[in-house]
């Protein structure tokens, strides 16, 4: 007892002479350790923030096509922003050049870069808050590790490892989760919470102790759940359903460029990509009111990422999305395409990440989609299934504008006017343009020269283009080959129908000769463990012409049957992308009298069910193309759909034709919905019975059992049904 009081007396703050307690020494050096503490937090903030800065501006290198000089700055710099700027550089390199060195580097960094942040992560929660941020401490670290992890995701499953893609996977759900989290505290802070009951991972309903915006339209509900998170990953429980708020319209888009761009508090210009509708209640810069930098780098980055997710989820083949829906992943492409226009706006790494996405996913994934909006019934909520032109252009323009010494851009303005039916256009800009500095963005243009010279049928581009991609890429040189030899069999048939038999003489030769190298370089490109379909592809159709040369004692080069140029076009939906005269001219290089080979052999060749079926399913494109509709659906209903499945099954069969004839009854369908006679009498029930007739199409196909190339042709299906939903919501049609 004398020790306890004796401790407790010594404790007892007792008043000097000049009523000054003996503990004020205590309190004045406690409160001298918080202020030394709050000094040091602050430095730690300001470092961060010096930190961002820096590599974001070294980061700007990266998108300007000077990687090595970026790359070369940013090693100087060891924080998180640094390595993740780092690592970007070798993501984009990865992604565009699919070269497995590179691959392998880009993942050594994004890990180096994710374990970094974890540190930096643990060190910000210890150090508190930022000031009055919205975001919980260490969020910014959370964000680069989630960064990381969809990098990581994206690379991993592009690999050639089975193991590598299933590590992907598992990084994506990391990846999935935190992004959510970040969004939603974002959504809390505007005040948009709405109570919605979680499902437990059996599927009941529980208590998830989170809250989501409020619904102000229509939308796909986004499902997650995971109950088996640990808190050691940093993750919190994401929400059950995420709507969409209102987009703006076209119309107020444009109206917004008429404001000049003025610089914003936290050093970036203001755009008019993506400033919401007065009242929409979005989750904006303005709205969180976002001064601080490294808050302004969270939101776009957030917005970035998880809008790139949500679309990308969208995209996958039918039969792969109903594997990723089972344990969880359902995409939601009008909250991603919005939160990518949001990121789009801000002059960082996060922006221009997101508005390339933004102009590959218009230009490019919808580029070879044919159910898209009708220009009449473009409405502001049909900016998640057709591009907004005036708003593509706009983007590209700024982007160009922040960027000038890219040519990244230079190939999706060329994207753009092949969509648009100018293929001559797109040729002359990318075959005038100056080779870009970084050789995975040069070899990117040369694809893109290589297949607008297909849809243009200019034969020696074609050719030269596709062997030029084979010495600067080696994605897959079977198919540059293949391609190759293809448009040589076209400049074969040419000069054999113009009477040169020395021409013809040279260029069967040289196409025998790329057509026999393809399949010595197959293989060695893999996806997921896998080949890649198109290499299956074309190891079918030379095992075919082999086989048909031996039999009937001719040469390789007269054994093919109807245009494999035209063919690989459709598989492109070159179709879509020709003018008058390019469809006019594709029509008659699908010609059977275009063959080299005896009118006997052509007919063995005819008579052979899923041989023409393959012309039949190209000719149908060429005339839906050309809006002679009936004629196109003729030429399905008598040469493709009439046979039996068996007749498409076999090693070196083309297996794809009835599911692809089946899509093009759905476009046929689509194209008359939109396009609705002035006999039709009541027009509003016309299009209605076009809608269902165009949708039962598209679930037959969706359905249908595993193909080559399924892939390809199911990102049409997909993106047509995604068409039908949003039209059935313009009109007010409930599901039949």
């Amino acid at each position: 007892m004398s020790r306890l009081g004796g401790w407790l007396r010594g404790t007892t703050t007792k008043s000097d002479s000049n009523g000054n307690g003996n503990g004020n020494g205590n309190g004045n050096a406690k409160a001298n350790g918080t202020s030394k503490a709050g000094e040091a937090a602050a430095a730690e903030a300001e470092k961060e923030r010096a930190d961002l800065a820096d590599s974001l501006i070294h980061a700007r290198l990266i998108m300007n096509d000077d990687i090595d000089g970026a790359y070369a700055a940013l090693r100087k710099g060891n924080s998180s922003f640094h390595r993740l700027a780092a690592a970007v550089s070798f993501f984009i390199r990865s992604v565009i050049g699919l070269e497995q060195q590179v691959m392998a580097e880009a993942l050594d960094m994004l890990n180096g870069c994710e374990s970094k942040a974890w540190d930096d992560q643990k060190a910000a929660e210890r150090r508190g808050a930022r000031g009055d941020s919205i975001y919980l401490p260490g969020t910014e670290y959370e964000l680069v590790r989630a960064e990381s992890q969809l990098m990581g995701a994206v690379v991993g499953m592009l690999q050639e490892s089975l193991v590598e893609a299933m590590k992907g996977f598992y990084k994506l759900r990391k990846a999935y989760l935190t992004l959510d989290s970040i969004i939603q505290r974002e959504n809390r802070a505007v005040g948009e919470t709405a109570a919605v009951p979680e499902p437990s991972a059996n599927g009941s309903n529980g208590t998830g102790g989170r809250s989501t915006p409020a619904t102000t339209t229509t939308t796909t509900t986004t499902t997650m759940t995971e109950g088996d998170v640990s808190e050691s990953e940093g993750v919190t429980q994401p929400t059950t359903a995420i709507t969409t708020p209102d987009t703006k319209s076209e119309k107020g888009e444009e109206n917004d460029t008429e404001k000049k761009d003025a610089p914003t508090d936290n050093g970036e210009k203001a755009t008019s990509l993506a400033q919401p509708a007065s009242g929409s209640g979005d989750n904006e810069p303005e709205a969180l009111n976002l001064t601080d930098p490294v808050d302004v780098f969270i939101h776009s980055g957030a917005n970035m990422c998880f809008g790139l997710l949500m679309v990308m989820l969208t995209l996958v083949p039918p039969s792969f999305a109903r594997i990723l829906s089972v344990v969880g992943y359902r995409g939601d492409r009008a909250r991603g395409v919005q939160m990518l226009w949001r990121s789009a706006a801000h002059d960082n790494i996060n922006g221009a990440v997101a508005g390339m996405s933004l102009l590959a996913f218009y230009n490019g994934m919808l580029g070879t989609v044919d159910i898209l909006p009708h220009p009449d019934d473009y409405d502001e909520a049909a900016e998640a299934v057709g591009p907004p032109p005036e708003k593509c252009r706009r983007l590209l323009a700024t982007m160009r504008e922040r960027y000038p010494d890219s040519r990244l851009w230079q190939v999706e303005e060329a994207r753009c006017l092949s969509n648009e039916r100018d293929l001559a256009a797109a040729v002359k800009l990318l075959t005038a343009s100056t080779p870009s500095k970084m050789k995975q963005v040069a070899a990117l243009s040369d694809f893109e020269l290589a297949l607008d010279a297909t849809y243009a049928q200019d034969w020696p581009l074609m050719r030269d283009s596709f062997v030029r991609c084979a010495e600067t890429n080696d994605w897959s040189l079977a198919l540059y080959y293949f391609m190759a030899g293809c448009a040589s069999l076209e400049l074969y048939r040419d000069a054999r129908r113009a009477g040169d038999a020395d021409e013809a003489r040279r260029q069967k030769k040289t196409a025998v000769g790329y057509l026999r190298k393809a399949p010595t370089v197959a293989g060695k490109k893999k996806f997921m463990a896998g080949k890649l379909p198109f290499e299956l592809f074309l190891q079918r159709k030379l095992q075919r012409w082999e086989a048909r040369a031996a039999q009937l004692g001719i040469e390789m080069a007269d054994a093919v049957g109807a245009s494999p140029a035209l063919e690989l076009c459709y598989m492109w939906n070159g179709f879509k992308k020709m003018g008058a005269a390019e469809l006019q001219a594709s029509a008659e290089n699908l010609s059977w009298d275009r063959c080299t080979c005896d009118k006997s052999v052509v007919d063995k060749m005819k008579a052979e069910g899923d041989e023409m079926g393959v012309w039949a399913v190209c000719m149908a494109a060429i005339r839906r193309s050309q809006g002679r509709y009936e004629e196109a659906k003729e030429v399905l209903r008598e040469h493709a759909l009439k046979h039996d499945r068996s007749v498409f099954k076999g090693s070196s069969k083309n297996d794809y034709v009835l599911p692809a004839a089946t899509y093009e009854l759905a476009a046929i369908a689509w194209d008359e919905c939109c396009n609705p006679p002035e006999s039709s009498g009541d027009k509003a029930a016309y299009r209605k019975e076009k809608l269902e007739e165009c949708e039962g199409h598209l679930d037959k196909v969706k359905n249908w059992e595993a193909y080559i190339l399924d892939a390809r042709i199911g990102l049409r299906v997909q993106s047509g049904l995604e068409t039908i939903n949003w039209f059935r919501g313009k009109m007010g049609w409930a599901v039949a």
